[in-house]
């Protein structure tokens, strides 16, 4: 085996032995998440809480209201939950609010001249 059939099967493999994880921080003035059930409930600054239901294969849990860890033996659903959840609110270049991978530098940039004084 080579090639991505070799990669496919090294990563059920892994998966299987130790479990992928990947972790999502939400930041911003009242931004929180918790768990209900297999439901996901985030709170990201809409008029109302955004809930996602958490796939099978998918272990998640919430750290502090703040952390988002997802773990699974399948790499590419977890990684894809992952992207889904930050695609609710990606962190935004002036403040940072939003949500991001843990340890991921959000380009910053000045606002207005004027602004914030």
């Amino acid at each position: 085996l080579h090639g991505l059939a070799r990669a496919l099967v090294a990563n059920m493999v892994r998966g299987v032995t130790t479990p992928f994880v990947r972790e999502l921080e939400i930041q911003g003035v009242g931004y929180r998440a918790d768990i209900a059930g297999k439901t996901l409930r985030i709170q990201i600054g809409f008029s109302h809480p955004v809930e996602i239901p958490i796939p099978d294969g998918i272990k998640a849990s919430v750290d502090r209201n703040v952390v988002v860890r997802l773990e699974g033996v399948n790499r590419q659903q977890v990684g894809q939950f992952a992207a889904d959840l930050r695609g609710i609110r990606p962190p935004e270049p002036y403040k940072g609010k939003g949500i991001r991978y843990m340890g991921e530098q959000v380009r910053r940039k000045v606002g207005k001249a004027g602004a914030g004084a």
